[in-house]
């Protein structure tokens, strides 16, 4: 009978040892209240806002594993913008940390996952030291057209006023964006 109650213990030990080993970040995105709930495998919880994709651009909805981590990425498609502690989910998206913080809470990217760059840096090493999941949902709010951008009736001109070079979109934006 000893052998059987020994054989219960490592088998409960084992089984321990395989949960903790197992233990993650899990991460939830919601794209209707752009927000982020994140869970550590200790059970530190964290409620972050985010910035995903403004109007005219999509952030993939599913659940996704970090497939790749980068302390400081820039971006090849838009303008090398700086791309902090990016967690990288599937293809060329990720969740990063941005320095245009006053968008945080609203769509305002080209599809990425916006945080801040402190809360950035904590679900980064969270993920390298615990690994994790990523799930994403909801429907991203309507947004409004982009902060930068200014509407303006203008009576139409003749082509010959129209500048020959005009400046790029993300001019005057000193991050871009993603």
């Amino acid at each position: 009978m000893p052998s059987v109650t020994k054989c219960i213990l490592i088998f409960c030990t084992f089984f321990a040892i395989s949960s903790a080993a197992q233990a993650s970040v899990d991460v939830q995105v919601d794209l209707s209240s752009q927000r982020m709930h994140v869970t550590s495998g200790s059970g530190e919880t964290y409620d972050w806002p985010i910035s995903s994709a403004r109007s005219g651009y999509v952030t993939p909805r599913g659940t996704y594993r970090p497939t790749s981590l980068q302390t400081m990425h820039y971006s090849k498609k838009y303008h090398h913008s700086p791309m902090p502690h990016s967690i990288f989910f599937n293809g060329g998206y990720a969740i990063h940390g941005t320095y245009a913080t006053g968008a945080l809470g609203r769509p305002a990217s080209h599809g990425c996952i916006r945080i801040s760059p402190a809360n950035a840096a904590k679900l980064y090493s969270m993920i390298q030291a615990e690994g994790g999941a990523i799930a994403i949902s909801g429907a991203p709010p309507r947004s409004a057209p982009f902060a930068g951008a200014h509407h303006h009736r203008h009576a139409a001109r003749p082509l010959a006023a129209t500048p020959a070079n005009p400046a790029p979109a993300s001019e005057g934006w000193p991050f871009g964006h993603f």
